[in-house]
């Protein structure tokens, strides 16, 4: 006997299809306001910001390669294709109303932004490296010292409350390489499992700051189209909320249920609903940890589960 599904649910358990992914039938024009969303054209996180916008239901009608501008299944909101280190600057200055880039990118624009949601990838640490072979141990020894980086403001600012006095070697690209071409004697660059800088025979000195990916907003946006904007937040946050969670059903005999609630606690308790054609069966659905599930099952079949289904889930909604 299967599970029966609950008929209220917080969660969706598969991907959306053309009329979920559009959420309502479309508003008529003119009555809600286009939003715009820049996200990265490439780099690191370019992949993973197109599958949290598939999964969340905002995926794009217009593909290909040199694409800059795609509509949505929302014909009110369209997405913008730009360098992440573009996106706060565009957002700061209304041309686009929310972006995804990565916080260092934030930082090193100095955009007067607001930081919505921190979507949870991208995770990198911005640090200062020398040479392996180098003596320097510390941000004081390298007064006096040209450092090379991708990030001139931060760098600055960074070595100005270190009160260090240092040249700064703005590179756009291979910052690695600097210090072996002697342009540099030490580098600021994001890192994130440190196999390029040990490829290329550099060491960390000093961690500067953590950064990953986020969701940022136009001030003046949020006051005017605040309700849409907070339609893409809820869906992108659905997606985040989903992560490393699993549905799962089973029947249980009423008898058993002690032990079953016991083992099982899920998110805010087992829901557990009456099977129609047993008076003696129940059924328990719960939200559970991906890395529990395996543990899980075996307890819940000892307590006296049985006809268990694991489900993933790809939204959450609160």
């Amino acid at each position: 006997m299967s599970p029966a599904l609950p008929r209220r649910s917080f969660v969706a358990m598969s991907g959306p299809s053309d009329q979920d992914s559009a959420g309502q039938e479309p508003s008529p024009a003119g009555t809600s306001p286009r939003v715009r969303l820049a996200i990265p054209n490439k780099g690191r996180i370019a992949g993973p910001v197109l599958e949290l916008m598939e999964k969340s239901g905002l995926h794009l009608l217009d593909q290909g390669e040199r694409r800059l501008i795609s509509r949505t299944p929302d014909p009110h909101i369209e997405v913008l294709f730009a360098r992440p280190i573009d996106i706060p600057e565009y957002v700061a200055t209304g041309a686009a109303d929310l972006g995804i880039t990565g916080r260092d990118m934030v930082r090193e624009r100095e955009a007067a932004i607001d930081e919505l949601l921190d979507l949870g990838f991208g995770g990198a640490t911005l640090v200062i490296a020398v040479r392996e072979e180098s003596q320097y141990t510390t941000v004081a020894e390298l007064a006096g010292k040209n450092i090379a980086t991708e990030f001139p403001v931060i760098a600055t600012a960074f070595f100005r409350e270190q009160q260090v006095p240092v040249t700064i070697v703005p590179v756009g690209g291979a910052c690695e390489v600097a210090p072996y071409l002697g342009i540099a004697d030490a580098i600021l660059d994001l890192a994130s499992s440190g196999n390029t800088l040990r490829s290329n025979h550099l060491r960390v000195i000093h961690e500067v700051l953590t950064t990953s990916t986020v969701l940022v907003a136009n001030r003046n946006a949020r006051v005017s189209k605040g309700e849409k904007l907070e339609e893409i937040v809820l869906a992108l946050e659905s997606v985040i909320r989903a992560r490393g969670q699993c549905y799962l059903m089973m029947n249980v005999e009423r008898s058993c249920l002690a032990g079953i609630r016991a083992v099982l606690p899920g998110l805010s308790g087992p829901t557990i609903m009456e099977v129609a054609s047993r008076e003696d069966l129940v059924a328990v659905h719960a939200v559970v940890s991906e890395d529990r599930v395996y543990l899980l099952i075996n307890r819940l079949k000892r307590a006296g589960a049985r006809d268990i289904l694991v489900m993933s889930i790809e939204r959450m909604i609160r």
